[in-house]
């Protein structure tokens, strides 16, 4: 059933949420601090023996948040010589990187597809292959939407989101990369990296969200009874006298205040019928988006929203914006 408002009112939904006045100064400190870390460490790329015969597959490690080691796929037609037009993509909450084998749909499209595997997640539907190496003091509710959430330094969607600008970086250094025509995509989670690397990573052209999660918590946190985004509510239930601390620090990291700050041409697509990122949410994200945009809106649809055929229609965003 529905879940949210009606579609009239989600078009003209916005969201609450607070731009912090040194929104842009905090990402700009974290950013120089990876690069310093990372100043060194050049990414490293391994062909693997996939079983493929269509595909080439390399294991790529690049430096991420503090330098830390994070790993990622790069996935390319075999044999390819020329560098080609690349989607950097990024994984859903609990899925890593999975295997060699999987997620072979970009590559087999003409594109480079980076995939980058999620730090301390990897084991709920995926296999993933990156440990989170930061010590983030203070209790969490299972998940990581809660880890380090007492501070903006040490909460976890810092580490996550870093990893995902420098991605877009790692990538564009690659020889079977076309730095100039990269786009960055992702589903749920994934989505909301996508719009955080589009706004803070230099390089990219295009960027395509599906169901984007992560976008707008004061009105995500009371709205729905499924995790991820009620494991903030479950916290609170026990850290009473956080309420106002929690969403000081998740401000800094809502798809919405990066959707403000977005500039490149932008797909979103929602679904009337999800209950893990409520339509609303969606919404509150495309309606801040400052650049071209447009959003596809499944009416049938949970959170699986489009499936087949919003990968055909991002395929299809990106064949035209990652043109030379």
């Amino acid at each position: 059933m529905f879940t949210d408002m009606p579609e009239p009112e989600l078009r003209e939904y916005r969201s609450r949420q607070v731009d912090p006045p040194d929104f842009d100064g905090f990402w700009a400190d974290t950013l120089a601090e990876a690069q310093a870390a990372a100043a060194t460490t050049a990414p490293l790329l391994t062909k693997v023996d996939s079983g493929l015969s269509a595909l080439d597959v390399f294991d790529l490690t690049f430096a991420g948040f503090n330098g830390e080691p994070i790993k990622a796929w790069l996935r390319v037609p075999a044999g390819s010589t020329e560098p080609l037009p690349t989607v950097v993509e990024f994984v859903g909450y609990g899925g890593g990187r999975g295997r060699p084998w999987e997620n072979l749909f970009w590559a087999a499209a003409g594109f480079a597809h980076v995939q980058m595997d999620t730090r301390g997640q990897g084991s709920a539907w995926s296999a993933g292959d990156t440990s989170d190496a930061f010590d983030a003091t203070g209790p969490q509710f299972p998940g990581v939407m809660t880890r380090g959430i007492r501070d903006r330094s040490t909460y976890y969607y810092r580490r996550l989101m870093t990893d995902a600008v420098r991605a877009v970086g790692a990538a564009r250094q690659l020889p079977q990369v076309d730095g100039s025509r990269l786009g960055v995509y992702g589903r749920s989670q994934g989505g909301a990296l996508a719009l955080a690397a589009a706004a803070l990573a230099p390089g990219v052209s295009a960027v395509a969200a599906a169901v984007p999660f992560l976008a707008d918590f004061p009105r995500a946190s009371v709205i729905t009874n499924a995790n991820p985004f009620k494991e903030i509510g479950s916290y609170l239930a026990i850290h009473r006298d956080e309420v106002d601390l929690v969403h000081r620090t998740l401000a800094y990291f809502d798809s919405v205040n990066f959707a403000r700050r977005g500039r490149v041409p932008a797909l979103f697509t929602v679904a009337l019928m999800d209950e893990i990122t409520p339509p609303s949410t969606v919404f509150a994200a495309h309606n801040a988006y400052a650049g071209q945009k447009e959003l596809v809106v499944w009416p049938y649809n949970g959170h699986e929203a489009g499936g087949p055929d919003d990968d055909d229609r991002i395929r299809a965003f990106f064949a035209k914006q990652l043109t030379a």
